[in-house]
């Protein structure tokens, strides 16, 4: 008779990546890894994706990922490009903010989308299954251990039957319940608030339903409107007054119906989808336990003000997806790993301070509270919107084209505004044409805009760095860019090296100090060798840690 033991012990898998949770940010980790040609298992226990909107604005900086891959264009042109944001007091609108062209000259996508997570999904699904990924359902992760160069995870499918699966690495992207994360007994420190929120789904009729946003503030609670693809379609989002949270917690959007109808002059037809919720503010104490990650909710978790917790999840994706992809196919060294926690924890801890504070201003009860509400931010939020360095700062900051990793062990130096571990600049490069074309390749490059300076197209023949040369234009310089100097450029857009003075050896040692991999003839190793340590000096490595 076979034991549950050795029918476990019999069903075994390897593979360099195990992905746990086929949310926005799993598939996009396995689509990128996919791309550099690494193999990858998805898996969610869940029976099919979701089919609910939940979240809906996708950043722009999400855009230029995706564009990255060439798949942009099936989400802006299934999205809504929001023009304007409205806001209302007591059922009077007060003030409107223009959100198109907000960010023109920024990015190829200056503009405010909305494109539903569950279409979102169905998109990045399509995507996996052309390329021979599938997701599979059904199926969880019951436990893992480490196994020296590895991890022995354990997996349940839906008929119950167990499996051995060894990856090399596994990366939680498993939600705020998250298993790998209570696996790893790692901390996630934060709170719930108080207040329920709800979020419903409706196709109806009135002035809210004009294609913008719209945002009711009220004396004592909050009310938010987003438009979906069709006539009249829209997603609600609210707090339940706190005359009725404390009443029961089995709330329906009768509930809500008189608030929605009374203060935005609403005609409902049909109610698509409702559902309460607590908003969490959390960040995991780490991202990464030795070859296990964390990433997107698994990590963090925020309120929803701002739209900006898918995507995220996302750039976490992203930003470790082609370090994984240099460790495992390249040869990169595994301490370049530990750089993913480093740049995007920072980040994470930043965002929930922010969004907490936004999250109490329209929140907040009392007299005081509801004075700013309803009658401050209408009056300084247009006068404020006025002036092109607070949109641009905003737009920025909303769109996430402002991350940036400049304290990150692989940024070094400053060349005209732009520093290490800033996103690289979009500049037109020609009519219809930017710099941001170069970056479909998916690999490290060298970007000089002007002449480069002697010798640096020799050091990228010898580095095996692809060298993009762009004609030199005023536009550039407004960008902050600086002529003739050297931009070395991670595969995923950031500047790694600012150079001002283009010097090809610095180039070369950039690359070797860090133990990246590169194209280096052995008779031009020594030419690229960091400079010794001085005598008496304490030793560090490349990656800001003490040896």
């Amino acid at each position: 008779m076979t034991s549950d033991r050795d029918r476990v012990e019999r069903s075994r898998t390897a593979v360099p990546v195990l992905i746990v949770g086929a949310g926005p940010t799993g598939l996009v980790l396995g689509l990128w890894l996919t791309k550099f040609g690494v193999p990858v298992r998805i898996i969610d226990k869940t029976a099919e994706p979701g089919t609910t909107s939940r979240a809906l604005a996708v950043s722009a900086r999400t855009l230029e990922f995706y564009r990255q891959l060439g798949m942009a264009d099936p989400l802006v042109e299934g999205g809504v490009k929001v023009p304007g944001a409205n806001f209302w007091v007591q059922g009077t609108r007060v003030a409107r903010l223009p959100l198109d062209r907000l960010g023109e000259g920024l990015t190829p996508f200056p503009f405010a989308l909305i494109f539903p997570q569950d279409a979102h999904e169905r998109v990045l699904i399509e995507r996996l299954e052309a390329l021979g990924v599938m997701v599979e359902r059904r199926t969880e992760l019951v436990r893992f251990d480490p196994q020296g160069d590895g991890v022995r995870a354990t997996l349940r499918r839906a008929d119950g039957a167990e499996e051995i699966c060894e990856a090399s690495y596994v990366a939680g992207c498993d939600g705020a319940h998250s298993t790998v994360r209570e696996a790893l007994a790692i901390g996630f420190p934060g709170g719930t608030y108080a207040a329920v929120f709800f979020v419903a789904d409706v196709d109806g009729s009135g002035p809210a339903t004009n294609g913008e946003i719209h945002v009711d503030l009220g004396r004592s609670d909050f009310l938010a409107v987003f438009p979906l693809k069709g006539a009249g379609r829209v997603r609600l989002v609210g707090t339940v007054l706190e005359r009725l949270a404390g009443e029961h917690g089995d709330w329906t959007f009768d509930d809500v119906r008189d608030r929605v109808l009374g203060h935005l002059k609403f005609t409902i037809d049909r109610v698509n989808w409702f559902s309460t919720y607590h908003v969490h503010h959390r960040v995991a104490a780490r991202f990464r336990e030795g070859r296990a990650f964390l990433l997107g909710d698994a990590a963090h978790v925020h309120s929803p003000v701002g739209g900006q917790g898918m995507n995220t999840g996302i750039g976490d994706a992203v930003n470790l997806a082609w370090k994984l992809a240099a460790v495992l196919n390249g040869g990169a060294a595994d301490s370049l790993l530990d750089t993913y926690e480093l740049e995007r924890i920072g980040f994470a801890r930043r965002l929930v301070a922010t969004t907490d504070r936004a999250f109490t201003m329209v929140t907040a009860q009392g007299p005081i509270a509801w004075r700013v509400r309803t009658r401050l931010v209408p009056l300084v939020a247009p006068l404020l919107f006025r002036l092109a360095a607070v949109r641009r700062f905003l737009f920025r900051t909303v769109s996430q084209i402002g991350v940036n990793y400049r304290d990150s062990a692989l940024s070094e130096g400053a060349a005209g505004s732009v520093q290490g571990g800033d996103r690289l600049p979009r500049v037109e490069t020609a009519p219809n044409e930017d710099n941001f074309a170069a970056l479909t390749a998916l690999a490290w490059q060298v970007h000089v805009y002007g002449e480069p300076p002697r010798g640096v197209a020799e050091a990228c023949g010898d580095l095996g760095l692809p060298l993009e040369q762009f004609a030199w234009h005023p536009a550039m310089h407004r960008s902050g860019l600086m002529r003739g100097a050297l931009y070395v450029v991670r595969p995923d857009g950031y500047v790694a090296l600012a150079d001002p003075s283009g010097d090809p050896g610095r180039l070369g040692r950039y690359f070797v100090s860090r133990g990246l991999p590169v194209a280096l003839r052995r008779d031009e190793a020594t030419r690229f060798e960091p400079a010794p340590v001085r005598p008496g000096s304490p030793g560090v490595s490349p990656w800001g840690v003490g040896r």
